[in-house]
């Protein structure tokens, strides 16, 4: 009888430390897939956000009434890496309509919300930008988000003005630029969800605008 009363007890000692320790299990589990799980949530907001952004946008119509200071620019803004869950990325080119196999500018933009309202939009170069050229596709086969090169005091903060509307800036003098004998660039950027305006400059060392629009921004419309 004693040796039966110690099996009973020892194998409910077992029985109820082995519980205990597929709880705890179970319960780690969880918690990391909750901390995880909410850690990359995108707000309402966000969403939207990148919503808007998406598109194939034209400035033909600016142009038209303004030939003298607007081209005509066409803006593709194409997500790119939908699996990640770390905010949205976007291959985004620029082109004069009459060369849109010769973009003049090439991105790669993350957008996130490091703050609870407060929209950013970093800045990325890669190497031989025109072997992607209205290739969207070759790019995200072929990069990754490591493998491109960031643009640092360039990234564009943005808040919701309205419930259609967004609108921010890069930060003072903090992106670098050399073009045309800048040393700074800056761009304000408003969006909505039918329009993208972007009005990007360059500065010399002594304030002096050396490149981009005088009169006011691109105004570049969505087509699709």
């Amino acid at each position: 009888m004693d040796y039966l009363i110690l099996f009973v007890n020892s194998w409910l000692k077992f029985n109820f430390a082995f519980i205990i320790y597929v709880g705890m299990k179970i319960l780690i589990a969880l918690t990391l897939f909750f901390i995880v799980n909410f850690s990359f949530a995108q707000s309402p907001e966000l969403i939207k956000l990148a919503d808007y952004m998406t598109g194939s946008y034209s400035s033909e119509a600016q142009h038209i009434a303004d030939t003298a200071n607007y081209f005509d620019i066409r803006l593709q803004i194409i997500r790119i890496w939908n699996n990640r869950s770390d905010g949205y990325w976007f291959y985004v080119e620029q082109a004069v309509a009459e060369s849109l196999d010769k973009p003049y500018r090439q991105r790669v933009y993350h957008l996130t919300e490091p703050a609870k309202g407060i929209f950013s939009s970093e800045v990325f170069t890669m190497n031989q930008p025109l072997r992607f050229a209205n290739q969207s596709e070759l790019l995200e086969k072929t990069l990754s988000p490591d493998s491109l090169i960031e643009r640092e005091g360039c990234a564009v903060i943005l808040t919701q003005i309205n419930k259609k509307k967004f609108s921010g800036s890069t930060e003072g003098k903090k992106c670098p630029s050399d073009r045309t004998g800048a040393s700074y660039a800056t761009s304000e950027v408003t969006i909505l969800q039918t329009e993208l305006h972007s009005w990007d400059r360059g500065y010399n060392k002594k304030d002096e605008q050396v490149w981009g629009a005088t009169l006011g921004g691109y105004i570049f419309i969505k087509k699709k």
